[in-house]
């Protein structure tokens, strides 16, 4: 249980920490002066890609919770 935390509170930091850019963006930003672009478009690129990954999160629990959780009776 412990290497799960873990393992989690360490893929969420390396996600935190972690540069979205591809490099023709990456490319035509660092001209710019002061970066204000470099840095919208990274974080709308970072936002774009964690909405599927909460999507699959919030599919797999809700398939845990309805075929695995033991039933009260």
């Amino acid at each position: 249980m412990k290497t799960k935390i873990l393992s989690l509170v360490l893929i969420l930091t390396a996600v935190l920490t972690s540069s979205a850019q591809c490099a023709m963006c990456r490319a035509v930003l660092e001209n710019e002066d002061g970066q204000k672009a470099a840095k919208g478009i990274n974080d709308g690129i970072v936002y774009l890609m964690s909405i599927p990954y909460i999507l699959v999160f919030g599919l797999g629990f809700f398939i845990y919770w309805k075929f695995f959780r033991t039933k009260k009776q």
